[in-house]
């Protein structure tokens, strides 16, 4: 087995489980809005999440050793394109037309994707003040999506949810392309393994590792369509960037090879969207809203009923 096809197989095995793990998280999110992170802690549910991202992290580290960021962070939409089935099984109902023809859509988008972003095994590694460099880039910008009172997005100005997702995502992605440093620079034997650019690094995945984690759970109480589909997107972006710019990966197939590139990145695009934006008929049994007599512009709060499409 070639070692872009074993990175492909290790990165399908990782969406499942980030599939898994975000529908734990928004179902959490959704049952108990007002917990803040510490009162995480105490429910197994956000356990459970923790537990399968975890596998989920350590599948998508051992994708990294075999593929450049190029090629693995792409397959990172697939948890997307997981999540609905799983979505549509925890809701009791069958997954709709639209969500059929997103799926369907991202699919072949990732597959022309594929064609040009395959290449050989990583050598290249950030330098240490890369490394910091970009770490400390991405936390003055994760920060400036996150705090409420950022300028860059005054009250009211955008959906909170989406907000965290584009910080998770972010988060996400640089974190992978520091483990990939991390797991080159690791193997690599003229070096000693517990060098300063390793413990570095490895304390740098670690702390966007958990803070992408935990922007995440903040965003799923907006649902999980939207934000997921952001995460999605974010986060190849981010990590794609620092392939190109520092890491020396680069596209196959010349000019062609990039208009290839560019379709692919248009058609997975549209199914993230067309994804986010479906919004299944509530199953049998899931709650409706309820509107008291009288009071037509009053609606009463309305019990947690599945959804991955729902966009609030």
């Amino acid at each position: 087995m070639s070692a872009a096809l074993l990175a492909v197989v290790l990165s399908l095995f990782s969406a499942v489980a980030y599939a898994a793990a975000a529908v734990a998280q928004e179902r959490l999110a959704t049952r108990a809005p007002g917990v803040g992170a510490l009162r995480l802690f105490t429910h197994g549910a956000w356990w459970w999440s923790v537990m399968l991202n975890a596998c989920a992290a350590l599948l998508h580290v051992a994708a990294l050793k075999f593929g450049p960021l190029t090629l693995v962070q792409p397959l990172g939409a697939l948890t997307l394109v997981a999540a609905v089935p799983l979505g549509a099984r925890a809701a009791g109902r069958r997954v709709g037309a639209q969500e059929w023809r997103g799926t369907a859509l991202t699919l072949i988008g990732l597959a022309a994707l594929l064609v040009t972003a395959s290449g050989p095994e990583p050598d290249d590694v950030l330098s240490l003040p890369q490394a910091l460099a970009v770490a400390g880039a991405t936390a003055a910008l994760i920060g400036a999506l996150a705090l409420p009172h950022s300028r860059l997005h005054p009250t009211g100005a955008a959906r909170p949810g989406l907000r965290y997702a584009t910080a998770s995502g972010f988060a996400s992605g640089v974190a992978s392309a520091l483990t990939q440093t991390v797991t080159v620079a690791a193997t690599d034997r003229s070096e000693p393994v517990l060098g300063a650019q390793v413990v570095v690094a490895a304390l740098l995945v670690a702390a966007f590792a958990t803070g992408g984690l935990l922007l995440s759970q903040t965003a799923y109480r907006d649902g999980l369509g939207a934000p997921l589909a952001v995460v999605t997107l974010a986060n190849p972006v981010a990590a794609a960037v620092i392939g190109l710019c520092l890491l020396g990966e680069h596209l196959q197939g010349g000019a062609a090879g990039l208009l290839l590139t560019v379709a692919g990145v248009a058609l997975a695009s549209w199914g993230v969207v067309t994804l986010s934006r479906s919004s299944p008929a509530p199953a049998a049994g899931d709650a409706v809203p309820y509107t008291p007599r009288g009071d037509p512009d009053h609606t009463a709060p309305v019990p947690y009923g599945p959804s991955l499409g729902s966009v609030r």
